[in-house]
């Protein structure tokens, strides 16, 4: 009986140390192998969802290139920008413009310099330097007429400084002037011809 027991005993003994082994083994194979397939399922997933995203994003390209064209004709009604072949007739305009506004305000042009063209990737830039004087009201009246000119006109570089009174020959004393010497420079741009 007793070794019926202590048989018993060896029978359970070596029955948890099987199943100790089969769980080591198990923890040490089977449970990365499962942290793997799991890794691999959730990068499955993503690609799946990133693939779909893209294919939403393809199927709307046309759609895009529509909304593109229809973008650049718009642009191109709008007059935004200098429809002229060439820098120097783009120059022109934009001098005839600024002389416009500067005569129109009552103002006095005292110059206007041409600045050399320069690329900026689709477009040409088109500058102008001019120098002006006037009162306040005359300065108003210009750089509104030039902020809403079509094309489109940018003012850079504004410099205003008031002009030196009159010395008064009875008293000696310098009488105030209204008068100010404006300088700023004109920018458009004008598409590249091709």
């Amino acid at each position: 009986m007793k070794r019926l027991k202590d048989f018993s005993k060896q029978r359970w003994t070596a029955l948890a140390l099987l199943a100790f082994v089969v769980l080591l083994i198990g923890s040490i194979l089977i449970v990365p192998l499962l942290n793997q397939s799991m890794a691999l399922s959730e990068e499955k997933n993503e690609l799946i969802f990133r693939v779909q995203r893209y294919q939403r994003i393809i199927s709307r390209k046309d759609e895009v290139f529509k909304n593109i064209e229809k973008i650049k004709a718009d642009y191109q009604t709008q007059g935004y920008f200098s429809n002229q072949t060439t820098a120097a007739l783009a120059s022109a305009d934009l001098q005839q413009v600024i002389k416009a506004a500067v005569t129109s305000a009552d103002g006095t042009l005292t110059s206007t310099q041409v600045m050399p063209g320069k690329n900026e990737g689709e477009f040409t830039l088109i500058a102008v330097k001019v120098r002006m004087s006037g009162d306040i009201e005359t300065l108003r009246s210009v750089l509104y007429r030039i902020e809403t000119a079509v094309p489109l006109l940018v003012i850079d570089e504004l410099d205003i400084r008031p002009e030196r009174g009159v010395r008064n020959r009875k008293t000696r004393q310098l009488e105030p002037s209204n008068k100010l010497n404006v300088s700023f420079q004109v920018s458009s741009f004008m598409s590249k011809q091709s």
